[in-house]
């Protein structure tokens, strides 16, 4: 009996966590989460694509201050979050002009088409061919500046962001030292 009351004593039980992020964000998953009292229990390919792994933790049920170590988590969870939607933004606004300007480009290439085909109007054939090959030249070095400008003016921000996740880790592991 006394046997039986020893090993109940060392039971762990524990609460399960699954992560699916992007290769590249992998480190920062596994390196912030143990902050908050998780250990990293496997890493498998995501189902989901290539670039994706589904990173599994667990954790004590019993760990000493959970609430506060949860509301840390979001609090890291939450500027994670912010990091990819900065991340994303450098490209986005850049995407959609190159788009709409090759679009537009290729709407003049059309109808330099249509009026060499249709009406046999070299002339205009060629008045709409030159703003069409234009629409398709300027979105690929629009695209480069403007994803330049915006990955300048979102830089500071997202250092910001990185400092603010390093705080809240060094607060978490704090408390599971303390």
């Amino acid at each position: 009996m006394n046997e039986v009351t020893k090993s109940s004593e060392n039971f762990i039980g524990y609460e399960y966590k699954e992560v699916i992020t992007t290769r590249d964000k992998e480190g920062m998953y596994a390196d912030g989460y143990p902050s908050f009292g998780w250990t990293l229990d496997g890493i498998t390919p995501s189902a989901i694509g290539l670039s994706t792994v589904n990173l599994k933790f667990k954790r004590d049920r019993k760990i000493k201050n959970k609430a506060e170590l949860s509301r840390l988590q979001r609090q890291f969870e939450a500027g994670v979050a912010e990091i990819f939607n900065l991340e994303r933004s450098k490209t986005t606004s850049a995407f959609i002009t190159a788009m709409t300007i090759g679009l537009i480009g290729t709407a003049f290439l059309a109808g330099s088409v249509f009026a060499l085909i249709y009406a046999e109007m070299i002339p205009l054939m060629i008045i709409l061919a030159i703003p069409g090959f234009i629409g398709w030249y300027l979105p690929y070095m629009l695209y480069k500046r403007i994803k330049a400008k915006k990955s300048a003016t979102v830089l500071p921000l997202i250092e910001n962001q990185y400092d603010t996740i390093y705080d809240v880790c060094s607060q978490g592991h704090a408390m599971l030292a303390g």
